[in-house]
C-alpha cells in the first residue's frame, strides 16, 4: 500500500474524476429535491410523480447499451463528451419549463448523460487500473465521488429554502455546463487519448453491436456470476426505487423534516458511505469480493430496518449513516467483481447491457412504489425496501464465488496509463 492513496490514480484518472465532481454535485443539488419541486411547484400528485420517473427512466433503458457500445469503439472521454452535450441542454429546458410535463422532457434529457457516461465510468477505472488493486482504485475513486452527496444535497435545499426553485436550476445548470465543457476539451485533447489497445481505431457498426453483444448475452445466460450480479442487483434496484424516488416527500409530508434537514441527511449518508469506500475496497482485495458484499447488503438491510423505526432527524440520521455505511462497502467490490467477469474490450457494452438490465427490471417500480404509498401505506414501499436488502444476501452468499484463482502480488502503485 503506498504511502500516499492518490498514487493508485493516474493523471487521467484525476482529471476524469473532477469533471465527475462537477456535473455530479448539480445533480445532487437538485435530483434528490425533484419530486418536491414537481408537486410544489409544477402542480404534479404523487402518482404523475412517480409516472414522471417511470417513463424517463426508459432513456437510460433505450440509450445504454449504446452507450456502452460507443465507449468501446470511439473511446470512454467521447461517448462522455456526447451524454454531457445532450444534458446540458435538458437543464436549460428545465430553466422554462412551467408544467411537469416539460420538467418530465428536461428529465429525459438529462438522463441521457446516465445513459452515456454510465457505462464508460466503470469501464474506464477498470482500463486504468491493475487487477491486483481494482477495489482500491474502485474504492478511492468512489470515496473522492462520494463528495458530491456530501456538498450537493444540502446545498441544494438550503438554496430552495432561501431562493426558490429557480435559482437552484439555474446554480445546477451552470455547474453541469462546466462540466460539459470541460469533458469535451479533455475529449478532444491529445494528452488524455486512451490507450490504442484498449480502443481500437475503428469505426462504429452494426457487425461489432451484434459481435459484442452476442457475446455478453452468452455470459448472461450461462448461469455464472454475470448472470447472478444481474438478477441480485435487478431485485434491489425494484425495491430501492419503489421508495428511494420518493424519499424527499415521505421526510417532507410525513416526517415533518424542512428542505434543509432533508438536505442534511443526504449528505450525512454520503458522508459516511464515503469514509468507508476507500477501507472497503482494500478489504475486497484482501477477503474477496462476496464476503465483502455480503457485509455491505447487511449493513443496508439494517440502516433501512432503522429507518423504519426512526421518528425524528437524529434517529433519521443515525438510519442514514449505517445505509451510508452499507453503500460504500458493497459498491467497490460490485464494481471489482463485474470488471473481472467481462472481457477488456466489452467493459462498455457490459455496463451499459447491466444498466440496461437494471432499468428493464425497475422500470415500473416507481410507479408501483407511488400505488402503494397512495393506496395502503406511505411506508409499505420503504417495508418492501428493506426485506429486499436482507434476503438478497441468499444470493450472494450462494452464487457471487468466483473459480479459485492465484492472487497475483499486489503492487505499491497502479501502473500509469498513456496520456
Amino acid at each position: 500500500m503506498p504511502k500516499n492513496p492518490l498514487n493508485f490514480l493516474t493523471p487521467v484518472l484525476r482529471w476524469f474524476l473532477g469533471t465527475m465532481i462537477l456535473a455530479n454535485t448539480a445533480g445532487h443539488m437538485l435530483l434528490p429535491l425533484m419530486a418536491v419541486y414537481l408537486a410544489r411547484d409544477l402542480g404534479a400528485s404523487v402518482g404523475q410523480v412517480g409516472l414522471i420517473f417511470t417513463l424517463a427512466s426508459l432513456v437510460p433503458l433505450a440509450l445504454q447499451i449504446l452507450g456502452g457500445w460507443l465507449s468501446d469503439t470511439i473511446g470512454r472521454l467521447k461517448a462522455i463528451a456526447i451524454g454531457a452535450s445532450v444534458a446540458t441542454v435538458g437543464y436549460i429546458v428545465l430553466l422554462f419549463a412551467n408544467s411537469w410535463q416539460m420538467a418530465m422532457v428536461a428529465l429525459m434529457l438529462e438522463y441521457v448523460s446516465g445513459a452515456l457516461v454510465g457505462p464508460s465510468y466503470g469501464a474506464f477505472i477498470a482500463d486504468q487500473s491493475a487487477e491486483a488493486v481494482r477495489g482500491r482504485v474502485f474504492g478511492l475513486m468512489h470515496t473522492i465521488f462520494a463528495v458530491v452527496g456530501v456538498i450537493g444535497p444540502p446545498l441544494g435545499g438550503w438554496v430552495a429554502d432561501a431562493y426558490g426553485f429557480k435559482v437552484l436550476i439555474w446554480a445546477a445548470a451552470l455547474l453541469y455546463g462546466s462540466a460539459a465543457v470541460l469533458r469535451i476539451w479533455m475529449a478532444l485533447t491529445p494528452r488524455f487519448r486512451e490507450k490504442p489497445a484498449d480502443h481500437p481505431d475503428s469505426r462504429p457498426s452494426l457487425a461489432s453491436l451484434r459481435a459484442s453483444l452476442g457475446s455478453l448475452l452468452a455470459l448472461v445466460v450461462s448461469g455464472g456470476v454475470f448472470t447472478w450480479l444481474i438478477l441480485t442487483d435487478g431485485v434491489r434496484d425494484i425495491a430501492f426505487r419503489m421508495s428511494f424516488e420518493f424519499q424527499s416527500l415521505y421526510f417532507n409530508e410525513i416526517a415533518g423534516l424542512t428542505l434543509t434537514q432533508i438536505g442534511l441527511l443526504g449528505s450525512i449518508m454520503s458522508l459516511a458511505r464515503m469514509l468507508v469506500m476507500t477501507p472497503a475496497g482494500g478489504l475486497s482485495d484482501r477477503i474477496g469480493e462476496r464476503r465483502t458484499i455480503m457485509l455491505g447488503f447487511a449493513l443496508q438491510a439494517a440502516g433501512m430496518g432503522l429507518f423504519l423505526w426512526a421518528g425524528g432527524f437524529i434517529a433519521y440520521a443515525l438510519a442514514w449513516v449505517v445505509l451510508g455505511v452499507g453503500f460504500g462497502i458493497a459498491d467497490p467490490a460490485f464494481d471489482a467483481l463485474f470488471s473481472k467477469v467481462v472481457p477488456q474490450e466489452r467493459r462498455g457494452v457490459a455496463f451499459g447491457l447491466f444498466g440496461t438490465s437494471l432499468g428493464l427490471i425497475s422500470l415500473p417500480a416507481p410507479y408501483i412504489g407511488a400505488r402503494l404509498w397512495e393506496t395502503f401505506s406511505p411506508r409499505l414501499p420503504f417495508i418492501l425496501t428493506t426485506l429486499a436488502a436482507a434476503f438478497s444476501l441468499v444470493p450472494v452468499y450462494f452464487k457471487l464465488r468466483l473459480p479459485e484463482a492465484a492472487v497475483p502480488e499486489t503492487p505499491d502503485v497502479v501502473p500509469a496509463a498513456a496520456d
